[in-house]
């Protein structure tokens, strides 16, 4: 399969890449028959069916190359209240100076919440030295994570892409030990898919990972695109419980055959064929908010202001919700 030009395997290249969820208030809920009422302080939307919280992938404006501390105030700026950092950009901030405590200080002072990290630690692949080496890097991550406040990262099949066979079994007893360093540092690995992976490019495979492991934190951080890239069914999407998706990347795609569709081709959520509604309906519960997490690595946002895509984004991000 050939390499999307604007993944987050070229997205590493390009940051020269190295191989918190902050206390919410409850909020009562609207009518279902009325609009989403925003909370003015949180960004949270309340809905009678489940909570909603807008959220910021850095992703959506890695090609500024603002940086570490410019990306947090601009997301601020553009009115969003929580975030999801990628691990090469504050190891980056880190060793350009940067520490984790002042970067939990900018963090506070903005007034907003880091909701997840991208990393990309090799911790399910079969080599033994590199699965351990990669279980080493997650570590670290995880404390570091564990000082901003952050209590998620996502766990994608890193290292397991290019060739087909992964024993799902083994890659369960695998996710059970990454969860279990979790419980030691306060931050949960959500199992990601990744629709261009030769492994775990199917909800299905996640659902069996995620449910073998055995452990009560186990979840799946989904993406729509990624859903249609691996030939995810829509229609099957209830046979996930909405507790165990915390984290929803959302964006949409055309009419591109799924099979040369790149991770560039996203756009805003809600301008194409995604049946957004579906999918939200699906993970939405009055139990917990849904974060609804920007990414998309669209050159042609790179392109423009990044204020004014956060700012597009967010309000894109908002209209989705409407009528849920």
């Amino acid at each position: 399969m050939k390499t999307p030009t604007y993944s987050r395997r070229s997205a590493l290249k390009y940051l020269g890449g190295t191989a918190g969820l902050m206390a919410l208030p409850s909020f009562g809920f609207s009518s279902p028959t009325t609009s989403l009422v925003e909370d003015s302080a949180t960004g949270m939307l309340k809905s009678a069916a489940g909570d909603f919280i807008p959220c910021l992938n850095m992703a959506t404006i890695m090609g500024h190359n603002l940086g570490f501390v410019k990306e947090l105030e601009t997301a601020s700026k553009g009115g969003f209240r929580a975030v999801e950092i990628w691990i090469p950009t504050l190891q980056k901030y880190l060793d350009g100076g940067g520490t984790i405590k002042e970067a939990a200080k900018i963090i506070k002072d903005l007034g907003i919440s880091v909701e997840n990290t991208i990393g990309f630690a090799q911790w399910i692949v079969d080599d033994e030295a590199t699965r351990n080496k990669g279980l080493e890097q997650l570590k670290k991550e995880m404390d570091m994570l564990a000082q901003l406040g952050c209590k998620r990262i996502a766990a994608p099949p890193s290292g397991a892409t290019a060739e087909a066979g992964l024993d799902l079994y083994k890659a369960a007893e695998r996710y059970r030990t990454i969860l279990e360093m979790g419980d030691q540092s306060g931050v949960v690995p959500q199992l990601e898919i990744w629709g261009h992976s030769k492994n775990l490019h199917k909800l299905s495979q996640a659902l069996f990972v995620a449910t073998e492991s055995g452990h009560s934190s186990a979840c799946i951080n989904l993406d729509i695109f990624h859903l249609y890239k691996g030939g995810s069914s829509y229609d099957t999407l209830k046979m996930a419980n909405p507790l165990d998706v915390q984290v929803l990347h959302v964006n949409d795609y055309t009419d591109i055959p799924r099979d040369v569709i790149k991770d560039g081709d996203r756009i805003y959520p809600g301008e194409g064929l995604a049946p957004t509604k579906k999918i939200l309906q699906a993970f939405q519960s009055p139990k917990r908010p849904l974060i609804l997490s920007l990414e998309v690595f669209n050159k042609e946002y790179w392109a423009q202001d990044a204020l004014e895509v956060c700012k597009t984004g967010l309000a894109k991000v908002k209209a989705i919700t409407q009528g849920l």
